[in-house]
């Protein structure tokens, strides 16, 4: 298997995870790879939208979803609001499945550039 067909594999099983308009880009930038540098995407830790929706539904109003995202200023300022009286916590649900493939994204990019693709 040569390495475009392991960046559309890749791609084909990870596609829940990054916004659709950067497949083409992603795929360009992983049949650069060698095997074993594919292997190694393995070690990226992506997050899952779905689940992210169901913690910010739960628990976003606490700001358990950012936290988790990694974004700790909104984090606390989700917690020491409460989701500034609700309102940041119905905009997350609406706009937290697209910050969590953006962050996914920058992810992958920042491993890539580190492998020097």
């Amino acid at each position: 298997m040569d390495s475009r067909q392991h960046a559309d594999f890749y791609l084909m099983t990870h596609q829940k995870y990054f916004p659709p308009e950067s497949l083409p880009y992603l795929r360009d930038r992983l049949s650069t790879l060698s095997e074993d540098r594919l292997n190694l995407l393995s070690a990226i830790e992506l997050k899952d939208p779905t689940l992210l929706l169901i913690i910010s539904i739960i628990g976003g109003t606490l700001g358990i979803d950012r936290f988790y995202l990694g974004d700790i200023g909104m984090g606390v300022l989700k917690l020491l609001t409460g989701g500034l009286c609700g309102i940041l916590w119905l905009v997350d649900i609406f706009l937290i499945q697209g910050k969590t493939r953006d962050a996914n994204i920058q992810q992958l990019t920042l491993f890539l550039n580190q492998m020097g693709a």
